[in-house]
This record gives C-alpha cells, structure tokens and sequence, in this order.
C-alpha cells in the first residue's frame, strides 16, 4: 500500500478558480480507483468561499502551533471524505479569511505559513505519506523545507517529493530580503532559492523535488525553451533528467451528455438528435439564427492574448462572410471585451458575445456547438478541448502543450480529432476552420467524426495510472 499526499492552493468543489482545482478534485479519487487499497489524501486552505455545506461535514482533527520564522501562528486541522479521498483543510483566518483565493500583498506568507503548515500536520495526524505532490508555486516551498530542513527528521526523510508546474508563468518571484523573515529559510537555502537575484520558489522545487511534473508531455519540452519557460529554460534544461510530462484527464462524471442536468437534451455517441435539439437552444440562447446547416464555431475562455484572441480579432469579420454563426462565453482583456462586444453588434443573429462566467451556459455551448476554437499561443494542458470532444464538439487548436498531444489533424482516410495548424498566424487558423467548414458540409463524414471524438477516453483513470507508475519508481 502506498501513501500519497496531494497538496495544493485549491480543489474542486471545496475553493476553486481554475485548472489546478480541476486536478485534485478529480486525479486523488482516480488514483484510488486504479490502486484501491492506497490512503489517498489532500491538503489546501481553509479559506472563507468553503461553504457551509462543506464545513457542516467536516471532522476537527486538532489545533497546531506553526512557526514561520519569528512567527508562531494558530492552525486548525479538518477534514471530510469526498470521493473515497480524505481532505484535510488548514485553518488561520488572518491568512485565508479574504474576498478571493489569491491576489493579496501578502500572498508570499500566506501560503509560506501553508507550506509550512502541511508539513507540521503530518506529525499531527501521524500521517506520514510516501509521496508528498505539491502543485504550483503556492506549496513549492514544502517541498524546499521537506528536502533542506527536515531530510533527517524520524517521519520525513523517507517522504518523496513530486512537484508539479501547471503553469511556468506563475513561479512565485519575491525579492530576496523575504528569504529569513517570511520563509524561515537560512542563508544556506540561498543558493537554492535564488534566480536572477530574486527568490524564485518554482525553482527551489524543481532542484529539491525527487521528479518534476508537467500536465503535459509536449509542455515538458517546450518549457525548455526561452519562448516558454518565462525565464526558468536554464534551470529546466539543467534537471530535464528528473522532468517529464503527463496530460491531464477530466471528470467524465460531471461531463458526460448522458446524463448532464445542464443541458436541455443528453444524447450519447449511439444517436446525436439530443445534440441537434442542444444546438437548436445554443442558437435562440445567443440570439442566432436557428439553422441545423450552418455550423456554429465556440469559444468559452478567458480573453487573454495567450488565449489566442489576437488571431481572432484579425479575421474575426472575414469569417463572418462565411455561411457560419460564432458563440463566445468569457470575461478577461477589457480590449478584447470591447472588441467582442462591438463584433457582436456588428453580425447579429451570426455572432453571440456573452462576456461573462457561467459554468452552466459553458456547457450548453459544449453540448450545442459543432465547433470548439482553440488557437493558444500557450497552452499547458488545456481541459476545454476535452470537454468539448466528450460532447461531439470537434477541437481547432494550434499544436501546443497540451493541445498538440490531445488533437490530431483530420485527414482524407478519417484519422484524428479535429482540425490544427501549427504557425501562430491568423491566416493559418481560417484555413483550418474552412476546412472544417469543408467536411462539416459532408453530414455522413461529420456525424462519424462527431461520433468518434465522444468515444476518446479522456478520463482521469488514464493518467491516474501513469501518476501510479511514476510514484512506484520514485
């Protein structure tokens, strides 16, 4: 039996923002479905947005005493089971009673008190795991004080570290008079925190960690280089020995057009009629014209240039002479709302602009979209190409990170998933979506497509094996 313990700034549905919340609301409960007998555990804050119902259920373990450096802060340990996982949750409401998960002044203490706060709890609970899986820059630092302060320690030195980087753009970067006041970290530790004269906290886990994770294997070599690595390539290239790449799945529980109770009609890959009625609701929710033959091309995003959002800006209008309608959920860039917004304007009942989060509208446009826009700069892994297959929604992507190992082009003797192109040009990206306006035309062809994408096992099960197999060689 093995001990693993996931720890992380977020987890769906407890406090969530984004991706990372997606992975440990979803890959802890696979693992124990592939190894049923391994103690599967997670840790994150107890922050504010946790709700009643959540705290209704939870268990108090015990309070703690953390240091952090000349500080001694109360943290409160609970816990609840969810999925067959056990979670624990770190309570200080100095630190995680805010208005949001991140974005404060404070935010190196904060989850430097967390860091260290989830060591000290294995202690508490006398729950020392085999594997400790820090994610993002938020836990880097225990892994660090894993490795540096406590290699030698009864319980920790036998403890292996996995670190996983979702995104290279967040790495955790304060000036170094923080190394002693806020980390606790000694001189010694310098050297290892250090990069470009700053603290850079992804880097101290990437030397520390026993193996390095990216939710990727194309991401894992394109972070070795400069256009991707946002500064980090050297130290990548010089632990690339320690790094591979895994792709994230998704939760095929709660995507799943069988039985979603967020769309108006479930179908599955046997008969597509549910999708056809699905796509007749996208075309009146959006104030479209309602038409089966012409294709409707969507995009549900945050609007930011690394989306892509620059190329379609560029052909945004010329495309609207062809015989298509496009659909766009998101919020982000004020200069892309401002452009999306007057786009919309411009093409009624062909553009529908909703500048919003809406988790339920989002898979409406799953469900009732022919087409899925992916055209990112940069894209670490990438969840909505998934979705939007698992729906019959059939992906255009650029060939990046995640992307590229999710999405192979369609071809004359039907192989693939979907339309790409490589080039970052807008011009390149029509293309593709006229040549998937091409066999969008060809009903026969399309429906075998649509029906082929649904089957693609996306699930967590698979890269729960493959994280399996990494912690038994660690």
């Amino acid at each position: 039996m093995k001990k693993i313990l996931f720890a992380g700034a977020e987890a769906m549905p407890f406090a969530a923002t984004g991706g990372l919340g997606d992975v440990l609301g979803a890959l802890p409960s696979s693992l124990t479905y592939v190894h049923p007998d391994w103690d599967v555990r997670v840790v994150i804050p107890l922050y504010a947005q946790v709700g009643k119902e959540w705290r209704d259920k939870m268990t108090f373990e015990k309070s703690i005493t953390v240091s952090l450096a000349w500080r001694e802060q109360y943290c409160g340990i609970y816990s609840l089971n969810y999925k067959g996982v056990k979670y624990y949750f770190l309570d200080n409401e100095y630190y995680f009673k805010r208005a949001s998960l991140y974005g404060f002044f404070d935010d190196p203490e904060r989850f430097a008190f967390f860091s260290r706060a989830l060591l000290d709890m294995m202690a508490a609970v006398d729950f020392y795991p085999d594997i400790l899986h820090a994610n993002d820059w938020q836990t880097a630092l225990s892994v660090v004080v894993l490795k540096q302060e406590r290699a030698d320690w009864d319980g920790y030195k036998d403890v292996k570290a996995v670190y996983t980087i979702h995104n290279i753009d967040y790495q955790g970067i304060y000036g170094m008079g923080i190394l002693g006041d806020v980390f606790g970290l000694s001189e010694e530790n310098a050297s290892i925190m250090e990069y470009n004269g700053d603290i850079n906290l992804t880097k101290g886990a990437v030397v520390c960690a026993d193996f390095i994770t990216t939710v990727s294997p194309r991401y894992a070599e394109e972070i070795k280089t400069e256009y991707f690595s946002h500064g980090l390539h050297h130290i990548i290239n010089q632990y690339s020995y320690k790094i591979g790449g895994i792709i994230n799945g998704i939760d095929e529980a709660v995507y799943n057009p069988k039985n979603d109770l967020d769309i108006p009609f479930t179908y599955t890959n046997r008969g597509l009629a549910g999708k056809k009625r699905d796509k007749e609701e996208l075309q009146k929710e959006f104030g479209l014209n309602v038409d089966p033959d012409v294709p409707v091309i969507a995009m549900v995003s945050r609007l930011a240039e690394h989306k892509g959002f620059d190329l379609v800006c560029a052909i945004a209008d010329e495309l609207m002479n062809d015989n298509v309608q496009f659909v766009l959920l998101g919020t982000g860039d004020p200069g892309f709302e401002k452009f999306f917004e007057e786009f919309g304007k411009r093409h009624p009942g062909k553009a529908g602009i909703r500048l919003a989060y809406n988790r339920k509208l989002s898979k409406l446009i799953y469900a009732g979209a022919d087409m899925f826009l992916m055209p990112s700069k940069s894209e670490a892994c990438g969840l909505a190409q998934m979705i939007a297959s698992r729906y019959g929604t059939v992906p255009i992507v650029r060939e990046t990170g995640g992307l590229y190992d999710t999405i192979k082009p369609y071809s004359w003797d039907r192989s693939g998933n979907g339309f790409t192109f490589a080039a970052y040009n807008a011009y390149d990206m029509l293309y593709v979506i006229r040549e998937a306006e091409g066999v969008f035309q060809d009903k026969e062809n399309w429906d075998r497509l649509v029906k082929k994408i649904m089957k693609i096992d996306f699930s967590w099960k698979t890269s729960a094996s493959k994280y399996a197999d990494l912690y038994e060689t660690i």
